[in-house]
């Protein structure tokens, strides 16, 4: 490697957080200038420059199924990114995760030279507690002393905890915390938490489960 030494004025250019100032304002003699442009550090800032993010989109994807539509063309078409290759990224990463179809929420980030990175995040709370509790629709004005619609186990508000707890914004919460916010959910739409009661007839009620 090459030894070089700067002076104090250039010492506090050199120090600058800017990396335009590092790669143009420091001034060296000509036999100093070699360690600085021919080091990965000018490569780093301006052979491969740091593409900025131009917006992140909220999206909502079926798992292994994305393919270039309406939906996902009013919100990438804008922004220039391929959307084929946005479906086939998220296929191949969600497909192994999650059944087909199952909707994801996906935060994109757009950049300027119109290349993006994606994060996945798990199912809406809503969907899997009804997939739990075996029923399409939650109550639309759950009563608080009405019958619930649906029943579902404590066990399954805990599985489901466990997935949302991955997410990036919940990383962080202890797991009973995200448990009791999947319970107000499941109050919300009339769903209970708990076993199935059993009606006059001696048999659990079918709420459409199988």
């Amino acid at each position: 490697g090459h030894d070089f030494k700067i002076g104090r004025h250039q010492q506090r250019i050199f120090n600058s957080n800017s990396a335009i100032n590092l790669c143009y304002k420091v001034r060296l003699s000509r036999r100093q200038k070699l360690p600085l442009f021919g080091s990965k550090i000018y490569q780093l800032l301006i052979l491969k420059p740091i593409m900025s993010v131009l917006r992140y989109v909220k999206l909502r994807v079926p798992a292994g199924t994305a393919r270039p539509g309406p939906a996902i063309g009013q919100a990438l078409g804008p922004l220039g990114i391929n959307m084929a290759e946005f479906c086939k990224l998220f296929n191949e990463r969600s497909e192994p995760l999650y059944e087909k179809d199952t909707p994801l929420g996906v935060t994109l980030a757009a950049k300027s030279d119109r290349s993006f990175d994606f994060t996945i995040q798990s199912p809406s709370t809503s969907y899997m507690v009804k997939q739990a509790a075996g029923v399409d629709q939650g109550a639309t004005l759950p009563s608080p002393t009405g019958p619930p619609v649906a029943y579902v186990t404590p066990e399954a508000i805990y599985e489901i905890a466990k997935i949302k707890q991955k997410d990036d914004v919940m990383w962080h919460l202890p797991l009973d915390s995200v448990a009791q916010s999947i319970v107000g959910t499941a109050k919300s739409m009339g769903i209970q938490v708990g076993e199935a009661e059993e009606d006059d007839n001696g048999s659990e009620p079918n709420f459409g489960g199988n």
